[in-house]
């Protein structure tokens, strides 16, 4: 089965080429790699053009966000199985992707699958900063702050058919309102990966300030009563901040 990876980019000159390279190094090949680029001019694009052969498309204009540039991705991609990496993120390992599809195969009936990651120092990423070690889902876990990391999430891409993409009206959760939406109310079936599949720069949008980490947290209690899914803001917190303070942790 065809593996679609959609990264969407902008301004990404100065980590692009290792997110590149760390898809062309896995070990699995019936990849197509989608590139979205929001309009960059340092330089991003020239060097996108000089991998053309590592690239099965790009296109490079204005998006109305991140989500509006990953919706524009999820149109095209012609693969069974999706899944995004971030411009500046990496894969952990070369067999990433040849662990997605075995998932798969062997589980007919799956999905979705997700994993482990691990936050990084920007320029120097053999430093863990933070593990994010994720869980087996339960019903009821997004009310408790409880979210697989996105960069880990593959889902099917008839999933996406059945249930919709990205809602742009969040602008900093809709990666977790869709799996929120995806997993707690329309129950598709995932399973839980305990390996380390993406090395996540620090830096990222939803975690650059307290300002976006306020706006993040705020735009998923939206999702929450949107979905009409119980939680307790009390209680979200805490078990959040405990989450929060394993990953420090573990690395």
């Amino acid at each position: 089965m065809k593996i679609s990876i959609i990264t969407v980019t902008l301004n990404s000159a100065s980590f692009i080429n290792h997110c590149l390279e760390s898809v062309k190094r896995q070990t699995y090949d019936n990849i197509e790699h989608i590139i979205i680029d929001g309009g960059s001019n340092d330089g991003t694009l020239s060097l996108l053009k000089s991998k053309k052969k590592q690239i099965s498309t790009l296109i490079s204009e204005s998006d109305n966000g991140i989500y509006d540039a990953m919706n524009k991705g999820l149109k095209i991609a012609k693969g069974e199985i999706i899944g995004f990496l971030n411009s500046d993120d990496f894969y952990a390992t070369n067999d990433v992707l040849d662990s997605v599809y075995k998932l798969f195969k062997n589980n007919p009936t799956l999905d979705a699958c997700y994993s482990d990651l691990e936050y990084v120092n920007a320029l120097d990423t053999s430093k863990i900063i933070r593990y994010w070690k994720s869980s087996n889902f339960v019903f009821g876990a997004f009310s408790n702050g409880w979210c697989p990391p996105h960069p880990t999430f593959f889902v099917k891409r008839s999933i996406y058919k059945q249930y919709g993409n990205f809602d742009i009206n969040y602008k900093i959760a809709s990666d977790a309102e869709l799996m929120m939406r995806f997993m707690e109310v329309k129950k598709i079936k995932v399973k839980y990966e305990p390996k380390v599949w993406v090395k996540f720069r620090i830096g990222g949008v939803s975690n650059r300030s307290l300002k976006n980490i306020l706006i993040q947290n705020v735009e998923v209690f939206k999702a929450l009563k949107n979905h009409e899914l119980q939680f307790n803001y009390i209680i979200f917190f805490y078990k959040k901040l405990i989450m929060k303070m394993k990953q420090f942790l573990f690395k």
